[in-house]
């Protein structure tokens, strides 16, 4: 029996699917390595919105938190480990085939039969 492949949005990880998440990891992809602040800033959320959201990146292994100083003030460095890279990968390209070609021109449905 030849099975239909899954549809891709199976692909999507859950983790980074969430919209602050998502932005989070683009951010770090992009950047390298960022500050709390340029982070904050940049999604556009509260710092206990962003903690949160980092918190559950962290947990999934999918991000690195670095805590120091720059001078004699506490700082927050984040930055993309080797997992949360590939995930992102994987993410983007899973969203790459919702949304490629084969999406612009789904199947014809199935026609209605005669008298129905």
């Amino acid at each position: 029996m030849n099975e239909e492949p899954a549809h891709p949005r199976h692909e999507l990880d859950e983790i980074i699917h969430s919209p602050v998440r998502l932005s989070i990891v683009a951010i770090l992809a992009a950047a390298g390595e960022t500050d709390f602040k340029f982070l904050k800033d940049t999604v556009e959320v509260s710092d206990s919105l962003l903690s949160k959201h980092v918190s559950t990146l962290e947990a999934a292994g999918y991000v690195k938190v670095v805590k120091g100083y720059t001078g004699k003030r506490p700082s927050t460095w984040y930055s993309l480990t080797d997992l949360g890279r590939q995930r992102f990968g994987q993410y983007k390209e899973a969203l790459g085939r919702i949304l490629g070609d084969e999406a612009a021109d789904p199947p014809a449905p199935a026609a209605r039969p005669p008298g129905g």
